[in-house]
């Protein structure tokens, strides 16, 4: 994204994981009467020769993402003279709102974006279709993919998302406020001890070295990074138990509010705040999301660097969001506009070079592995954390719970109530929404 304000709209109608709202994508068109099917197993993965087709994909990159996506599909499209893919963005509040009723209708898109803690809620809905048979017409195996991006794409058995990208949690510093303070620019702190004596001595400096927000964006974030780090969880395996209030978590949470009684960090800070304040000089530390980077090369002047998030808790770990294409339950199938929507999801996949420029890091292992990517400095600092990212369970409705959690962390953060009882009273609260949504999904 381009400013942190287009990925706080996304926030907002998300939630901090995401809500599980819809926003997805296939086709609402049905079967021109007049063509021949191409058959589900003829297209190879990078060719389609069926006849003439047209395919809606939205989504709603609406930042400074939006152009490299438009740049592929106009790509795409002067490779390919049987397919022609019209792009539709819109906020992805929007999105959300809109879709099941064009899905419901027929006039949904044919392809389109999820964030990936969204697929289970959809595919319990019956608004988004498996992708098994996809991937296997593709040849897509686990190891052409992040592990654990791959692993999250599956819901009950079958698979309802391609992955496209990961975009982690990452660590910023402000090299000019570092060397202010007399700390090393080039080697920002990476474990708990250092980070903290770093502080410490930013602190003597007069300066509040890492701004502390309880908000979603980024405190959310923030908070689950430091519960994985500290060797705790949010749920159990199964997604059927919270655990977010359990020793790992008031610790994460404790080490957050004791940056503001050690006075690292200001009360009650605004959204977006702890950003701007790197990038004003008043802080040395941001945690915040890859989509970042290009905000950040916006700014005359700024020296700053990445690296991945700090190893707090000791055990390397860091919250990440991922976008998937998915295909939705058209009324009428199409074999056609199916294997043509094949054809385009893999070749942006292997072309996803171009979209980790605009701030994301690829999900195909090939293209986060190759020499152009590890060119991008930034982005391939990201991609470091990708064997520890971590991503909510597969279980419908799972980020209804997360209103409790930003409530503990809002509570927490802003000193009006202690970490152990916020997240407590928040893993009541929440306990009862899944057991609703057991109920709510089952049928």
């Amino acid at each position: 994204m381009s400013h942190p304000l287009s990925r706080r709209r996304f926030l907002s109608a998300t939630g901090a994981l995401g809500a599980g709202a819809f926003l997805s994508a296939c086709g609402g068109g049905s079967a021109s009467p007049d063509s021949e099917p191409a058959g589900a197993d003829t297209p190879a993965s990078d060719t389609y020769d069926g006849p003439n087709v047209e395919l809606e994909f939205w989504n709603g990159f609406t930042g400074g993402d939006g152009p490299f996506m438009q740049d592929l599909v106009d790509t795409f499209n002067s490779e390919h003279d049987n397919i022609a893919v019209k792009m539709t963005v819109m906020e992805w509040a929007d999105y959300y709102s809109k879709l099941p009723a064009a899905v419901s209708s027929g006039r949904g898109p044919d392809v389109g974006i999820m964030h990936i803690d969204s697929l289970p809620t959809n595919a319990a809905r019956g608004v988004i279709m498996p992708l098994d048979d996809v991937a296997a017409a593709l040849n897509l195996q686990a190891s052409d993919f992040a592990d654990a991006v791959w692993s999250a794409g599956e819901y009950d058995g079958q698979r309802y998302g391609i992955p496209l990208d990961v975009h982690p949690l990452g660590f910023y510093y402000n090299k000019t406020v570092m060397e202010e303070a007399g700390l090393d620019p080039d080697n920002p702190p990476m474990d708990r001890d250092s980070y903290e004596a770093a502080l410490e001595q930013l602190k003597s400096a007069g300066i509040k070295g890492h701004w502390m927000s309880p908000h979603p964006f980024t405190g959310s974030m923030t908070l689950q990074s430091l519960i994985w780090q500290f060797g705790g969880s949010l749920f159990n395996d199964d997604g059927t138990e919270v655990t977010w209030h359990e020793d790992p978590g008031v610790q994460a949470l404790t080490w957050m509010v004791d940056a503001i009684h050690n006075d690292y960090s200001p009360t009650d800070v605004g959204q977006d705040a702890d950003a701007i304040a790197l990038q004003n000089g008043q802080a040395a530390f941001n945690w915040n999301g890859i989509w970042h980077i290009n905000s950040l090369k916006e700014v005359s002047g700024l020296e700053w660097g990445v690296a991945p998030l700090p190893n707090i808790g000791g055990t390397q770990a860091a919250w990440a969001g991922s976008h998937n294409f998915v295909l939705t339950k058209p009324r009428r199938p199409d074999e056609n506009k199916l294997n043509a929507a094949r054809v385009f999801v893999n070749w942006v996949s292997k072309q996803s070079l171009a979209w980790a420029e605009g701030g994301q890091v690829p999900a195909r292992t090939s293209v986060r592995e190759s020499e152009d990517f590890q060119a991008l400095t930034e982005q391939a600092a990201f991609a470091e954390q990708v064997e520890y990212l971590h991503f909510p369970p597969a279980v419908p409705g799972i980020s209804d719970a997360f209103a409790d959690f930003d409530q503990a962390l809002n509570e927490a953060v802003l000193l009006t109530k202690e970490p152990a009882q916020a997240l407590e009273q928040a893993a009541q609260r929440a306990a009862k929404k899944l057991e609703e949504n057991r109920d709510k999904y089952s049928g």
